[in-house]
C-alpha cells in the first residue's frame, strides 16, 4: 500500500521532481489553508532513511508557505552544501517532509527546552544555528545546543541566546 502524501509534502516532492527533471521551478497557488499563511519552513529530503538534503528558513521570507516550500525544496535538492545535487536517477528513492515553524520565542533557561517538542535556535552575534525537534538520535537539550553551536561556528565557551519553536511536520 502506498501512503498518500499530505498536500504540503506533495508540493515539495513535485517541486524537486520538476526542478531535477526539467530545471523549472513551479509557481503554484496554495491548495490547503496552511499554505496561505506565512511561516519559516524547512524541507527535508531522505534517501533510504538517510538525510539527502535539508534547507529552510527560520522566519518567513516569501509571501506564503507555498512559495517558501518551493524555494526551500529547490535549495534542499540542489544547494545543501553537505551533498551533491540530487539526480534524476535518485528521485524514486526519496522521501520528503516539510516542517512549518512557529515564530521563535526566547527562552531564559535550558529547562524550558525539550528536544522532542521544541526546535532550538542558538545565537551569538550574527551567527545562528537551528535544529529541528524530534530528530532521531537527538534525545537531550545538551545535544541540541551542541549541534546548533557546531552548525553556527559558536564555541562551547561563548555566551548565547536561546530560542525555541514548535513545528508542524507534514509527510
Amino acid at each position: 500500500m502506498v501512503e498518500e502524501l499530505h498536500p504540503i509534502a506533495r508540493l515539495a516532492k513535485d517541486t524537486v521532481e520538476a526542478f531535477v527533471r526539467d530545471g523549472r521551478i513551479a509557481h503554484l497557488q496554495p491548495t490547503v489553508p496552511e499554505m496561505a499563511t506565512r511561516a519559516g519552513v524547512f524541507v527535508s529530503i531522505h534517501k533510504r532513511g538517510r538525510l539527502r538534503g535539508c534547507i529552510g528558513t527560520f522566519e518567513p521570507t516569501r509571501p506564503n508557505v507555498a512559495e517558501e516550500i518551493v524555494a526551500n525544496a529547490v535549495s534542499s535538492a540542489s544547494r545543501d552544501p553537505r551533498f551533491a545535487p540530487i539526480t534524476e536517477d535518485e528521485l524514486r528513492s526519496l522521501d520528503y517532509s516539510v516542517d512549518v515553524l512557529t515564530h521563535p520565542e526566547p527562552v531564559q533557561d535550558e529547562a524550558e527546552l525539550d528536544p522532542h517538542r521544541y526546535g532550538v535556535i542558538v545565537e551569538s552575534g550574527w551567527r545562528r544555528g537551528l535544529l529541528l525537534p524530534d530528530l532521531e538520535g537527538v534525545d537531550s537539550v545538551e545535544q541540541q545546543i551542541e549541534i546548533c553551536r557546531m552548525k553556527a561556528g559558536i564555541s562551547a565557551d561563548e555566551p548565547v541566546r536561546l530560542y525555541r519553536f514548535e513545528v508542524r511536520r507534514y509527510k
